[in-house]
């Protein structure tokens, strides 16, 4: 019996040693899953920042005296190739507004024509309610037939007017809505 008696307490070691790693690898399964949860919704969180950035980008890349300003004395011939580098790296979407890149530059904006900025405010500026960029996109394709009007180039002024406090931006869900900022913070912000 003597024989039997270590032989049990060597199995009963290793049976508490294996419920204890058995717990240990539990508690680090969960603490990672804790962190990879936590870590998924950072990535979300950048993969949206880098959509609104890449949209800003687009909408800023049209306006090079403006970005020439913002690179404090960068020379416009800077800007081409700043703006190629940053698109190769940037993801999908980047890549996607790139191939639409030529369709915009065949017709370029005539002279005396208002800019997108300036018909996408005009147009919100007459309306009782907030507008997606799909519904001033198909209002201005109306009033302006004789223009090429993409819903991307319309959301990417929309943005820019955001960004320069002319329009708000508002959510329901998964849709964005725009509409002119209020009289008086526009006027407080001049």
């Amino acid at each position: 019996m003597s024989g039997n008696l270590p032989v049990q307490s060597v199995t009963a070691d290793y049976a508490q040693r294996v419920a204890d790693d058995l717990s240990a690898n539990r508690s680090e399964q969960e603490r990672v899953r804790t962190e990879l949860a936590r870590l998924q919704d950072e990535l979300v969180r950048l993969e949206d920042s880098e959509q609104v950035l890449t949209k800003m980008q687009d909408v800023l890349g049209g306006m090079p005296k403006q970005t020439a300003k913002q690179r404090k004395g960068g020379k416009g011939a800077a800007v081409p190739a700043a703006r190629g580098s940053n698109r190769k790296t940037a993801g999908k979407p980047a890549a996607a507004a790139g191939r639409k890149g030529p369709k915009k530059a065949v017709s370029p904006k005539k002279a005396g024509e208002p800019t997108w900025l300036e018909l996408t405010t005009a147009y919100l500026g007459g309306q009782s309610e907030p507008r997606s960029a799909a519904e001033v996109a198909a209002s201005l394709t109306e009033a302006h037939p004789e223009r090429t009007v993409q819903v991307t180039v319309v959301r990417n002024s929309l943005e820019q007017g955001v960004a320069q406090g002319l329009l708000e931006r508002s959510k329901q869900g998964r849709s964005v809505f725009y509409s002119p900022t209020a009289p008086a913070s526009a006027a407080s912000g001049s």
